[in-house]
């Protein structure tokens, strides 16, 4: 029998409880098995709608067949607590803002493994699986920027941005959902780089369609005729809360910040903007980086390395892979969920790669895992010989 008072069991059962209570959880499966069911292969759970009320569907799979027993939350929660303690070694929770999986050895000792979810859920409790758009593609703010023409219909050539945009909001929409961020005060985003807009318009428009109506997003830009043109596309709308600064990242930095976005923030800009994210105690970060200088040329590849290392595309693959590894590690220590992957197809930008961070609740970090991804950041620095990372020596001083 397994104790459930370990550290990392109550972790997992705080995470589903969080997931429970946000309503965004997918499924939880069971498994490892070890009772004395021999046919019996895992067990999922789902949360349901039955009755017009909130359940929890158990499928229980065996080698021949399936069975299924609906219960309510508070029976089904304390049902997973004793499959856990009793029969199954394993519990993966899928939610729509993170991963967490829990792992029991042998011996009864846990390990949680969290990570911000690939996932985005599009099937919801009652079985409607009816696709969310997270961009109504007849706002005014699309036209007034040639997303779409007078009629609302997507402009051909704009396609490739008009995929981009709703990828963003979906993915920024899922970070949200995890975040613990107040409903009390008005959210404030900066978005570094804002460019022409496109995402600053899409994410300002889509706190507005929810209940975090009262946002303050800005929107920083060196050139200034972008920022006139943006500020002078807001005011037509009539869009309040929603400002274009020229400036950066040293200029433009305000103390307070719940949600920092840096796209396509070149070498170490990424660093800075990081920097200024964790500092400002931003509950979300969102980093898009184009190009990597400062690792490449302090990299000492070991021998075994050098034959396929000497093409000079995979020496920058490999020195993109190491920077941004390093900079989400340096985010799990100073206690975010981070996750690196590309958010877009390539067809529509080469600019594709995405570092999101999602800052844990307060008391959720364990020394452990601080202690963990501090030793994983000197490993990588020791076996490439890099003396200095920016992020590293920035949070430093």
């Amino acid at each position: 029998m397994v104790s459930l008072s370990q550290e990392s069991v109550q972790q997992f059962f705080t995470l589903l409880d969080i997931a429970q209570n946000n309503q965004s959880w997918i499924k939880l499966l069971l498994g490892k098995y070890r009772g004395a069911e021999k046919d019996l292969k895992r067990v999922t759970v789902r949360p349901i709608i039955l009755r017009n009320a909130a359940a929890w569907s158990f499928v229980y799979s065996y080698s021949t067949c399936d069975i299924t027993k609906n219960v309510t939350p508070q029976k089904g929660l304390a049902l997973i607590q004793r499959l856990l303690e009793v029969d199954f070694r394993a519990a993966h929770l899928f939610s729509d803002c993170e991963d967490a999986q829990l792992e029991i050895n042998k011996k009864g000792k846990a390990s949680l493994h969290i990570a911000i979810s690939e996932k985005i859920s599009t099937v919801s409790s009652d079985h409607d699986r009816t696709k969310r758009r997270f961009v109504d593609i007849s706002q005014p703010f699309l036209a007034a920027l040639g997303v779409t023409d007078s009629s609302h219909k997507l402009i051909p050539a704009m396609a490739g941005k008009w995929k981009q945009i709703n990828k963003f909001i979906e993915i920024f929409s899922q970070a949200l959902s995890g975040a613990n961020v107040s409903r009390n005060s008005p959210l404030t985003v900066v978005d570094f780089g804002s460019g022409k807009g496109y995402l600053t318009f899409a994410l300002h428009d889509y706190l507005c369609s929810t209940e975090h109506n009262q946002a303050k997003v800005t929107g920083v830009e060196l050139r200034t005729h972008l920022v006139e043109l943006c500020n002078a596309t807001a005011s037509t709308l009539q869009d309040p809360g929603l400002l274009f600064v020229c400036g950066d990242i040293k200029t433009q930095a305000p103390e307070r910040c719940d949600v920092m976005i840096a796209l396509h923030a070149c070498d170490t800009a990424t660093d800075h903007a990081i920097h200024y994210g964790i500092r400002a105690q931003a509950s979300i970060i969102m980093c898009s980086p184009c190009c990597h200088k400062q690792i490449r040329p302090q990299m000492r590849s070991p021998v075994q390395l050098k034959p396929m290392l000497r093409y000079g595309v995979h020496m920058g693959q490999e020195a993109d892979m190491v920077t941004d590894t390093l900079r989400a590690l340096l985010l799990e220590a100073n206690g975010y969920r981070t996750k690196v992957f590309e958010f877009i197809s390539t067809e529509h930008t080469d600019k594709n790669k995405m570092i999101l961070a999602v800052k844990q609740p307060p008391g959720v970090l364990i020394v452990s895992a601080r202690q963990q991804a501090l030793e994983q950041i000197a490993a990588i620095k020791e076996f490439y010989s890099i003396q200095e990372q920016c992020l590293e020596s920035l949070l430093r001083e």
